[in-house]
């Protein structure tokens, strides 16, 4: 029997990849972190295409996207990000690949180099696959969607204690204005925004903890 396709899109910090490879784990699915092949390739600018004064050049990206190897590989139950074999997992994560990842995110060219081996790799069922717009452009025929979001106050705690855990500088206030400079540009691209499909269920999670996240999106999934 085939196994079903799950998009689940959603606002920045509502756990939406650690919630995904959970559901994959106790579901038998492969997980794609589309959020972390976005933010592979703004680090693969950050370190390879910008200008004198250090702001990433577009038109320079483009011509060396044929040089962006990304691959997930699972390393002592973790999956981790590779860019041309060198793990990134960690600087992917960083406030200044966060700063930036939205810019290089509605950008046409990128997203078009993206989104083949994303639609191939859910050909098959067996998937679940999470960012801004898996349900409406990417896997519009997924069998289930869902759309997360949660308060401005409660995503900047998130997003605050995950960088600490990282042990990387920050403070709320930066994370703040970072998630609502994110949101708005997500929101507003030309190019695929951050919108909730037709079909997509609305989950809430401002009060509610990852398991039980989990538990409610669970629900919603029919055995296979």
């Amino acid at each position: 029997m085939r196994k079903p396709v799950i998009a689940i899109d959603g606002y920045s910090s509502t756990g939406k990849s650690s919630i995904s490879k959970i559901i994959a784990q106790r579901l038998g699915l492969v997980h794609m972190d589309t959020g972390a092949l976005y933010r592979g390739i703004t680090y693969f600018a950050i370190k390879n295409c910008t200008d004198a004064g250090g702001a990433i050049d577009l038109e320079l990206l483009f011509s060396k996207l044929n040089e962006i190897k990304l691959r997930f590989e699972e390393v002592e139950s973790e999956l981790l990000l590779f860019l041309n074999d060198s793990d990134i997992s960690k600087e992917i994560r960083s406030n200044e690949v966060s700063s930036q990842v939205s810019l290089i995110a509605c950008q046409k060219a990128v997203r078009d180099f993206l989104m083949e081996a994303q639609r191939s790799i859910a050909s098959n069922g067996g998937v679940i696959m999470d960012g801004r717009d898996i349900g409406t452009v990417v896997l519009p025929d997924a069998d289930y969607k869902f759309f997360l979001t949660a308060s401005l106050e409660e995503r900047t705690k998130r997003r605050f204690l995950e960088l600490q855990s990282m042990g990387m500088e920050s403070n709320e206030d930066e994370v703040r204005q970072n998630l609502i400079t994110r949101d708005k540009i997500d929101s507003t691209r030309e190019v695929a925004p951050l919108k909730q499909a037709h079909d997509a269920i609305l989950i809430d999670n401002s009060k509610l903890t990852k398991q039980e996240t989990i538990g409610l999106i669970l629900s919603y999934i029919k055995e296979f």
